[in-house]
């Protein structure tokens, strides 16, 4: 009986000592992560934690959605009416080129 009992612990141990190698090496890995990550951050600049909250913020992103939904609307209109693709590839470029200038025309800060 302490023979089978034996045996079993030492199956255990083994089990135990290989989880805790294979939880060293994990911890090992994450933390050479985090340090290249913290070396590479000092040479990228920090725009903050996210998302922009706030009134001004959340104005400018429905401002942008409504010229990206007018933008898209002329694109499809244009795929759906004009046939030959240097006319769809010409308003693809205007409407990358002219995003701007609509922008500032639509949504003056007054």
């Amino acid at each position: 009986m302490s023979k089978e009992r034996r045996e079993r612990r030492e199956a255990r141990e083994k089990e135990a000592a290989i989880r805790a190698a294979a939880r060293a090496a994990e911890a090992e890995r994450r933390e050479r992560r985090q340090a290249r990550k913290r070396r590479l951050s000092k040479f990228t600049p920090s725009f903050g934690s996210g998302r922009q909250t706030g009134i001004i913020a959340r104005r400018r992103r429905i401002q942008n959605s409504i010229l990206f939904a007018i933008l898209l609307a002329v694109n499809i209109l244009v795929w759906v009416v004009r046939p030959d693709w240097a006319a769809r590839v010409a308003v693809l470029i205007v409407t990358v080129l002219v995003a701007p200038v609509l922008a500032m025309l639509l949504f003056r800060r007054r």
